[in-house]
């Protein structure tokens, strides 16, 4: 079983938090790690932005990067948010075990 993580920006750890908790709770994801103090260089409407912001890592089963890419981008508050797909090449076994067995299958 395929295990791959989902990298994902946020306007503030509140909002990281929302959307990290809706995902695990709807077993999307295994589970959430939230990184805050971020400080986001990036072009956005012409200019380049500079901003505090917040990002969280989710692990999941491969099966289901696209319904957690289609359910943040649901949830999450900015137009274009940055939700990418990582691929995991290798791990610890029994952690992957436990990402698989703590998602729901692909249905």
């Amino acid at each position: 079983m395929a295990v791959s993580f989902v990298y994902v920006t946020a306007p503030s750890p509140e909002e990281a938090l929302r959307i990290g908790r809706t995902l695990v709770e709807e077993r999307l994801v295994a589970c959430v790690n939230i990184l805050d103090g971020l400080r986001s260089l990036y072009w956005w409407d012409g200019a380049v932005q500079d901003e505090r912001e917040a990002c969280f890592v989710a692990k999941t089963r491969s099966e289901l990067a696209e319904a957690v890419v289609a359910r943040v981008r649901q949830l999450h508050t900015y137009e274009v948010p940055c939700v990418v797909v990582l691929p995991v090449a290798d791990g610890n076994p029994d952690f992957l075990d436990w990402v698989a067995a703590e998602t729901r299958p692909n249905s």
